[in-house]
């Protein structure tokens, strides 16, 4: 049975983008970026907003992203309409929790998500994901930060499985979720 990944990038203080900033907090570097390339192969899942981003990052700056590029992708959209722009992409307008149960019953790659904030939540919550991995960068962005990655969450407990830095400054947390239905008693 395929794995599910939710993958996130966030400041320390939780949000996945900020007004003002560059990409990456402008933080990106060789050790990160050659992480990036050694990914391996797998079913990128990814909602309407991130897939007009990230499909809009391959026309504008093909080299940044030519692996994903590669890779089979699906987007969960009742917005978007076929046929997409972007190679190896499937548009699927069912219901994501369903649509990545049946994925990962029979699928043939690892699943792992690409931002999309509310589908990794809604993920999480359904009990789908096998490893939550961020890799959090050295900035609070208390006055200009935005799409806050843990609101709306349930209490989750994390088990780290692995833990590295980037470029001295970027550090990868690597984590088994169990989502709680209470605080854990005392």
């Amino acid at each position: 049975m395929p794995e599910l990944m939710v993958d996130l990038i966030v400041s320390l203080d939780g949000c996945a983008a900020a007004d003002g900033w560059p990409g990456l907090w402008g933080m990106g570097g060789p050790d990160y970026y050659a992480f990036l390339g050694e990914q391996e192969e797998h079913t990128t899942l990814m909602g309407a907003t991130t897939y007009r981003l990230m499909s809009g990052m391959a026309e504008e700056e093909p080299e940044a992203i030519a692996q994903l590029a590669e890779m089979d992708k699906i987007v969960f959209s009742s917005t978007l309409r076929e046929p997409l722009d972007w190679d190896n992409t499937r548009l699927v307008a069912a219901d994501p929790v369903e649509a990545v149960r049946g994925l990962k019953e029979d699928g043939p790659l690892p699943l792992r998500t690409l931002g999309s904030l509310t589908l990794a939540r809604s993920l999480l919550v359904a009990g789908l994901v096998d490893r939550f991995r961020l890799v959090v960068f050295p900035v609070i962005n208390g006055a200009t930060g935005r799409d806050r990655v843990f609101d709306g969450y349930p209490d989750v407990r994390l088990e780290l499985v692995e833990s590295r830095t980037f470029d001295g400054r970027l550090q990868l947390l690597d984590y088994v979720p169990t989502v709680l239905d209470h605080p854990p008693l005392h």
